[in-house]
Order: structure tokens, then sequence, then C-alpha cells
């Protein structure tokens, strides 16, 4: 998986050499562990050892324990007592609450886009639109879900609000982790882009209530069908295990 969330302001330029120069060194070991981590290679219910990650980037254990420590705080990783640091798996519960929260988040901000209605908003999605199309016309599930972040971060951004965008980002990196099993599934997809397309209208034409409305829906359903995705993946896991 060779993308990265959308919040991310990535310098290809800058190495790691560089990053240790200007940020403290557990931060750079703490976002370098997330990287792992949202592209899928530590997967949920791995575990992360302190000599793996401090070989790989070749620091001592001290600072990789603190980036442990830091992404334990943000719900993405959880410390076991004597058996040490895994990335979490998050219960059918938690991410029925996460997406709840995000149907909140989503909602609020999309009525503020559509009081607003920027033009260059508007273009900005009509391009991440475009980009999703054409993912939904050769099944490039990945492309599609990388585009369908940067659409609602988007939305999400315009919003202004520091404290959404920090909420948010928190939200959606902990459903990530359920969302990456059930990347190489088209379901869903056709019907996504029109809500969308909906959503973008009702931005341009200034309707801040319909826009609301479209945005909680949209979010909710989303939330439905990876419901239905996981259960029947955890069926078909069942059925493997006891043929």
């Amino acid at each position: 998986m060779s993308f990265v969330m959308p919040w991310v302001k990535a310098d290809p330029q800058q190495n790691l050499l560089q990053q240790i120069r200007n940020v403290p060194l557990a931060r750079v070991i703490r976002d370098e562990i997330l990287a792992l981590i949202l592209s899928g290679e530590l997967a949920p219910g791995n575990r992360i050892t302190e000599p793996m990650i401090a070989s790989r980037l070749g620091v001592s254990r001290v600072p990789v324990r603190e980036a442990l420590r830091d992404l334990e705080s943000t719900g993405l990783v959880e410390s076991r007592k004597h058996t040490g640091a895994f990335v979490r798996q998050l219960a059918p519960k938690e991410t029925a609450d996460l997406y709840e929260l995000r149907c909140v988040l989503d909602a609020f901000a999309g009525r503020a886009a559509a009081i607003n209605g920027d033009p260059v908003l508007v273009a900005m999605l009509e391009q991440r639109l475009r980009t999703m199309e054409r993912a939904a016309e050769t099944k490039d599930v990945m492309t599609y879900y990388e585009a369908n972040l940067h659409f609602h971060w988007d939305i999400i951004d315009a919003s202004a609000n520091d404290q959404i965008r920090e909420v948010y980002r928190s939200a959606v990196q902990k459903l990530h982790l359920v969302r990456l099993k059930n990347l190489s599934t088209d379901v869903g997809m056709l019907s996504s882009i029109r809500e969308h397309h909906s959503i973008v209208d009702a931005i341009r034409g200034k309707q801040p209530d319909v826009c609301e409305a479209m945005m909680a829906n949209h979010v909710k359903a989303a939330g439905e069908r990876l419901s239905m995705l996981k259960f029947k993946g955890d069926k078909d896991e069942e059925e493997e295990t006891n043929p």
C-alpha cells in the first residue's frame, strides 16, 4: 500500500537523518511505526518488538519504547503485561462508536462547507470524484479508497477547526485498522459515488441542511457496509477453520 493519509505532509526529499535533526527522535520513530501500521505492514494483532524496530531504524531501544508509549495513547497500539506491545484490534462496539462519532463530525463539517459554498473546495472535491469514478471502472479499490479519504478530509479541513481535525484524524486512523482487511472488495463503490455526488451538489448549491443530513447518512451507510463485510469475513474464517 503506497498511499499516505491525507493529513500527512510527506516530503520525499527529506530522509530519516534530516527528520531527526528537525524533530525529537522518539517522534520520528513514532511516525515510522505509525506508517508501518497504516500501510498494513504491521497488521492488527501483530506484536511490535523494541529490538525489531530499533534494528530496522538503526536506533537504540529507549526512544522506541517512548514512541510505543506515545502510540498507545492514540489507541493504535496496546501494551500487554509480560508480552509487549501489539497493534490493536478494534472490537465491533468500538468500531460502531467511531462511526457514530464520524457521523457527527462529517455532518458538522458538511454543513459548514455548504454554508460557505467555496468554489475552490467544490473543484477539489470534483477532482477526487473523478479519480473515484475511474477507480470504480477498473475496480481499483486501493485508489478509490485513497481518493475517498481525501474527499472527506478536504471537507473536514475546510472547517478550519483544529479540534475537529484532530479528533477526526484519530478516529479515521483507528477505523483504518478495520478497513484494511476489506480493501480487496468493491462492494458499495457505485452507491458511495452517487452519495458523494449529492454531497458536492449540496455544497455547490449552498444547502447546509441537506448537506448535513447527507453527510451523516453517507457515513452511517459506510459503517453498515463495513459491518456486513466484516461479518461475512468472520463467518468465512469460521467455515475455513471448522469445515
